[in-house]
């Protein structure tokens, strides 16, 4: 039971509250040291997922091949022909000529099918497990021989529902024509076969199964449809590429690493020719020169930042006592210099310059960033800022693409063999780790690098000493309202005495 000064007539709740904020400072200290700790877990945190953007930017920029292959194409008639570059690293030219089109077979109902499409098979009078199978010609322009087989129940199918299978499945798109009430069939792929061992010559669809025949009054392949005017072939796209006529199976097609969409007929050549698309490879290199700049600007601020130690972070008490505006300022400088002069974000500064400055061995004419204009500021304040001569680099990408691709991604075994960004890559992918080990991760839990073990190890720290202040405050309680009842015991018997004295006389 406390006692609160009734009988001393002092306030012994402020006393009490006194005597604990004294206690509470090295506890203070404590959260302090915590909340400074967390503030640069955080830090740590922010350089990793910059430089995890810096990474991915890499990849999906300076890393691809595609990016340094982009090309201007320019065709003399692109209504005929559409090119685009897939994977060629050399220029391209020359002429087109197209003589025919490929075009998909196709087949229909030899004659009106009495089936309602919407009503279960079953319920008009088909029964017994069913089995169809339909093969068509690939993409290759050869007949897929598994094809698409479909066993199913009449109680459970419709016509309607066969057909969503059959063209989620098969090599065929297949449709009920409500006018006609009849099915046709349509091969996914477009060309034509016309082998001598093929079972079945020049057929591009073969269908199997009485239910198509009988029910949908289908003949068995596409060549039997076509001579009974329910079909049709499907033939070959027919061209003259540089002088050589060939033929393909798809309107689309690869040569040498180049994409071709034939569109329409032509009696005479089509030209084309490539060169590269300077704007859009540089492009790609200014970004990433771009990136890297901020980045190596970040870590340089972090390691430059001052530390305040004036400044320490606010307890709850403190918070209570200042206005927002002074809490904000405050913290600004509190949390300053969390990563200052840290030596694994140094080492990475250091080693992402000497990634980019130092030549690519094993290539012939580029193998520095200088030599494609891109230099390192001569600002040393700048640490290691790319200046890029954008009239010199336009004038490499255009004269040497390949070049430029090689000193960026050229492979090898060691750092000294590999392109520039394969080297950066590799330094990031360390420093990340290297700060994953100290820092963790959003989803880590603290045991599981060394400022969460700092981290669980404080926490600890605090709750021992709130019990310790528990049992000081408990101490100081017990020992005023000993003092108080003392007190009260003394004024009692002084209140007797005097009595005893009053009535004496």
């Amino acid at each position: 039971m406390r006692i609160g000064g009734l009988a001393s007539g002092m306030d012994i709740d402020s006393m009490v509250k006194e005597l604990m904020t004294a206690e509470r400072i090295p506890l203070d200290k404590l959260s302090q040291k915590k909340q400074y700790m967390e503030w640069q877990r955080d830090d740590y945190r922010d350089m990793n997922k910059m430089l995890f953007e810096l990474d991915n930017l890499i990849f999906d920029g300076i890393g691809k091949q595609g990016s340094y292959i982009k090309k201007t194409i320019n065709i003399s008639d692109p209504n005929a022909v559409s090119i685009r570059n897939i994977n060629s690293t050399s220029e391209f030219s020359g002429s087109l000529k197209v003589d025919k089109l490929a075009t998909a077979a196709t087949m229909f109902s030899g004659a009106e099918v009495t089936l309602d499409p919407s009503k279960k098979l079953s319920e008009q009078g088909i029964t017994g497990t069913q089995t169809i199978q339909i093969q068509a010609i690939n993409k290759e322009g050869a007949m897929d021989t598994k094809g698409y087989t479909l066993e199913f129940d009449p109680a459970q199918e419709t016509i309607n529902s066969i057909i969503e299978k059959i063209n989620k499945n098969s090599g065929v798109t297949a449709f009920f024509d409500t006018a006609t009430k009849k099915i046709s069939l349509t091969a996914k792929n477009t060309g034509g076969i016309d082998d001598p061992n093929t079972t079945l010559n020049e057929s591009e669809i073969i269908l199997t199964g009485d239910f198509l025949s009988t029910h949908l009054n289908l003949a068995s392949n596409n060549r039997v449809a076509a001579d009974n005017m329910a079909g049709t072939h499907g033939t070959n796209a027919e061209f003259t590429y540089n002088g050589l006529a060939t033929t393909r199976p798809s309107n689309t097609f690869q040569i040498n690493g180049v994409e071709f969409t034939l569109k329409n007929e032509t009696t005479t050549p089509v030209t084309f020719s490539s060169s590269p698309d300077v704007d859009a490879i540089m492009e790609t290199i200014v970004k990433f020169v771009d990136k890297y700049n901020e980045v190596i600007g970040k870590i340089k601020g972090e390691l430059d930042e001052k530390r305040y130690r004036d400044y320490q972070p606010l307890t709850k008490e403190q918070r209570e006592t200042m206005e927002e505006k002074e809490i904000e300022l405050w913290e600004e400088r509190a949390k300053s210099g969390t990563l200052r002069g840290d030596s694994i974000l140094s080492g990475s500064l250091n080693k992402m310059r000497m990634d980019l400055y130092a030549p690519v061995n094993g290539l012939q004419g580029i193998s520095q960033l200088a030599q494609i204009g891109i230099k390192t500021s001569s600002n040393y304040l700048e640490g290691g800022k790319l200046i890029i001569d954008p009239d010199k680099l336009k004038q490499t990408i255009s004269e040497n693409p390949n070049g430029v691709y090689e000193l960026f991604q050229k492979d090898g075994t060691t750092t000294e063999d590999k392109g520039l960004a394969r080297r950066l890559r590799d330094s990031i992918k360390t420093t990340m780790a290297d700060i994953e080990k100290k820092a963790g991760k959003a989803s880590s839990v603290n045991n599981t690098f060394s400022l969460g073990r700092l981290l669980n190890n404080l926490d600890s720290q605090i709750t021992r000493f709130e019990d310790r202040l528990l049992k000081v405050e408990d101490r100081y309680w017990r020992q005023f309202t000993a003092m108080e009842k003392a007190i009260q015991r003394s004024n009692e018997q002084s209140m007797f005495l005097m009595n005893q004295f009053g009535g004496g006389m």
